[in-house]
């Protein structure tokens, strides 16, 4: 046992990167006890697309073990992947539903962009990307994804509401699972502000507080068993209907190529899953400690390989575009640093397959909301796994410290990468935004010389992206 142990942390270089196997298997639950939520989400929203939604859960599942492993295995990283909320919902609503391509193509798109991701990949040109981004604006994407995913916590947790008028708006406290949402929320900050050994460990004693407080809810007052989380349920796996995805993605890409449109659409998947990725490796990378002085990726190289082998496997499986998870912070914070906890991460989703009901209470939980009334509607609440997304956003927010507060140019940068990811509900949109403005204001203040060039081409190539996007699409 010993022998194995030492090989464990000899392959993974758990001791180099200071940390412990018990840090990184923590990490690696936490991070997937965060993530599971995509299983029955992607599915349903891809099901919109005409896809069938047990073919699709396999599918995803399994790319997401396939991703992972490599990212843990391969590129030692303590990263879990899995298909992108975000480009699902352009894949469904945009693609298939706009556009007109079937689902098949809309596979067959991402199959090529995957392909197109792993040879930008393998040539160094995403590293080169990463490394011409000024330090500053690194930060604001760090911090904007703390903010973006702690927004998405509070959405998850039915805290935060849409509504017609004014867009957002306090959602309803006197609901049962809301109310369960927020007392895990509360529970992590207490835990943490502890400030003791507990404290490392406050996300995962606050999900599984949260999730089993919530099943036993529903067995003490069977009044609210009802919406409350349960242990319950039928298995989602559906290995068996997969073959109703596997393969579709070959088989239509004759026809996919043939439509001028296709080139468009395999453009915005590569730039959206290119810039997500980004966003969330740097924002890992920095709180991982893999970043070198020059602020650049450790190892970063083959990272990226496991993000678009990734993609490429899903979109054979029957699943849209895979990416790296921004709710890998959660694993971080918990003490993870190597690639031993998205190893484990991979294992989870193979196991969730067959055991699906054991991890139920942390999924979305269907609440009503202004119940009787014309707006009437129906949201779902995440109480479990909701927690961790606002407490790691709360802990993501403290890189802003670092920002130089004397250049004017990066606190504009700063306030439009965050304000634009928070408003647009978009990781790559806040980035596009950051640098336009970023190049656009280091010319205007006669400061042009002191932009990298590969930031000149970026901000155009993101004009042309929101001119395919918002006019080739029309």
């Amino acid at each position: 046992m010993k022998n194995f142990t030492f090989k464990v942390k000899k392959f993974f270089k758990i001791e180099e990167r200071d940390s412990t196997i018990t840090k990184e298997l923590l990490g690696g639950l936490t991070i997937f006890l965060a993530m599971v939520y995509v299983l029955p989400v992607n599915a349903s929203v891809l099901e919109d697309a005409g896809m069938n939604f047990a073919a699709v859960f396999a599918a995803t599942a399994i790319a997401a073990a396939i991703a992972s492993l490599i990212m843990g295995l391969f590129a030692n990283y303590p990263i879990g992947l899995a298909s992108g909320m975000g480009v699902n919902a352009f894949f469904t609503y945009t693609v298939v539903l706009s556009l007109g391509f079937p689902w098949e193509e809309a596979l067959a798109a991402v199959f090529v962009s995957g392909v197109l991701f792993l040879i930008i990949s393998l040539s160094g040109l995403r590293e080169k990307v990463i490394t011409a981004i000024p330090r500053n604006l690194k930060i604001a994407v760090g911090a904007g994804i703390g903010f973006f995913i702690a927004f998405i916590g509070l959405k998850n947790a039915g805290i935060i509401i849409d509504q017609s008028e004014t867009l957002v708006q306090l959602g309803e406290l006197q609901q049962p699972t809301v109310l369960l949402a927020l007392f895990g929320i509360l529970l992590v900050f207490v835990i943490h502000s502890l400030n003791n050994k507990l404290s490392r460990f406050a996300i995962i004693i606050s999900i599984l507080v949260t999730g089993f407080l919530g099943v036993l809810l529903g067995l003490i007052f069977p009044g609210i068993s009802s919406v409350m989380p349960t242990l319950g349920g039928a298995n989602l796996g559906g290995i068996g209907d997969i073959g109703q995805t596997f393969g579709k993605a070959f088989t239509s890409l004759p026809s996919l190529l043939s439509n001028p449109m296709a080139y468009a659409v395999i453009f915005a998947f590569l730039f959206v899953d290119f810039f997500d990725t980004t966003g969330t490796l740097v924002a890992v990378g920095h709180d991982a400690g893999l970043l070198n002085e020059e602020g650049e990726l450790i190892g970063g190289k083959k990272a990226l390989i496991a993000d678009a082998t990734g993609t490429i496997a899903g979109s054979i499986l029957g699943t849209s575009t895979v990416t790296s998870y921004i709710e890998s912070t959660t694993g971080i914070k918990q003490g993870a640093r190597t690639g031993l906890s998205a190893t484990v991460v991979g294992l989870l989703f193979i196991v969730s397959l067959l055991f699906y009901p054991l991890f139920s209470f942390v999924s979305s939980i269907p609440v009503t909301i202004a119940a009787g009334s014309p707006f009437e509607s129906v949201i779902f609440v995440s109480p479990a796994t909701s927690l961790a997304l606002v407490y790691v956003g709360a802990l993501m927010v403290s890189q802003l410290k670092e920002i130089d507060w004397n250049d004017n140019v990066a606190v504009i940068t700063t306030f439009i990468v965050i304000l634009m990811m928070m408003l647009a509900f978009s990781i790559s949109d806040g980035i596009a935004f950051g640098f336009i403005f970023y190049v656009l204001l280091m010319v205007a203040s006669k400061r042009a010389k002191e932009v990298n060039p590969v930031m000149y081409v970026l901000a155009g190539l993101f004009i042309v992206y929101y001119l395919i996007k918002f006019i080739a699409f029309i």
